[in-house]
């Protein structure tokens, strides 16, 4: 029997994803349990995942940690990426605080690779203007944003391409963010920059509001996708709502997406509870995904 047919729904023995389809899940630190790095790395390996997405605050504070992150993986923590954990960020107003943000990433990228991550996420802002609520108009143009953003985006690249990393680009929905709400917005500041150290990152959360059609919007931003944040439609742990993870896994397998996947999200209960059944429900979905009789594989894109 070939090894496409073993298992049912697709799931290999113990629930494993399949080797081939090369997709690891993370999970964000802060969701973990345990005082620190290793105790939360043995807190999520128990639940299923194979890495931990860190969360940074502050230049001074992530400094701080470098030392202690390092031993970390050094002791056998796998580190998926980087995720900021708040402000300021690149598309700020105020130029002061622009700087800090770009600074603050060029950080984050030397760090990485000495982490054994893949890259570093940001948005082009969080919670600084919505054009759904007062006053609707922004205090800068759009054509202000995108040179804004481009020249923040391409000194970031730079970086990136200095020290083996990626700067991880995501879209927010648009009740968090002004500027960059779909893949196709980012993807397009991606190849305006122009650079291969700038991608994409999707969290299917802000798909499943901004996107018409999520497999749609991922097929065709096949290459630049380079990491991905999960969490179901109601912002809780996937499962805990109605995103169709199969649908969105699918179209991730067809363009050969090879990372990783991590939680971003809040949970509906005990995590020792809720992460483990989640992880159930994503490696499910995934096998469910890759044994899709319709699903185009990447070599026949």
């Amino acid at each position: 029997m070939s090894a496409r047919k073993k298992g049912r729904a697709g799931l290999l023995p113990g629930g494993k994803i399949r080797l081939g389809c090369g997709v690891k899940l993370a999970c964000q630190e802060g969701l973990l349990v345990g005082e620190g790095l290793l105790e939360k790395w043995n807190f999520a390996r128990r639940c299923g995942f194979e890495g931990i997405e860190l969360q940074a605050g502050s230049l001074e504070e992530f400094r701080a940690r470098r030392g202690e992150l390092i031993e970390a993986r050094r002791s056998g923590v796998a580190i998926s990426s980087v995720c900021l954990a708040g402000g300021p960020f690149i598309g700020d107003f105020d130029p002061a605080r622009r700087q800090i943000a770009v600074e603050r990433m060029k950080f984050l990228l030397e760090v990485a690779p000495e982490l054994g991550a893949a890259g570093v996420v940001t948005p082009a802002a969080w919670g600084i203007f919505s054009r759904r609520l007062p006053p609707h108009v922004p205090p800068r143009s759009e054509a202000d944003d995108r040179e804004v953003l481009t020249e923040a985006l391409g000194e970031m690249g730079e970086q990136a391409l200095r020290t083996g990393a990626i700067v991880l680009l995501e879209p927010l929905n648009r009740y968090e963010d002004h500027m960059i709400n779909t893949l196709q917005t980012a993807a397009d500041y991606c190849k305006a920059v122009g650079l291969p150290s700038v991608k994409v990152m999707a969290d299917l959360y802000h798909m499943n509001i901004e996107e018409a059609q999520i497999p749609a919007s991922i097929q065709r931003q096949s290459g630049l996708i380079a990491h991905v944040h999960l969490a179901d439609s109601n912002r809780l742990e996937p499962g805990a709502g109605h995103t169709d993870f199969n649908a969105a896994f699918a179209a991730l397998l067809e363009i050969g997406y090879p990372g990783w996947m991590a939680l971003e999200c809040r949970l509906s209960g005990d995590p020792a509870v809720t992460l483990p059944a989640s992880v159930r429900h994503l490696r499910s979905a995934l096998n469910s995904a890759y044994d899709d009789p319709h699903r185009k594989h990447p070599e026949s894109n």
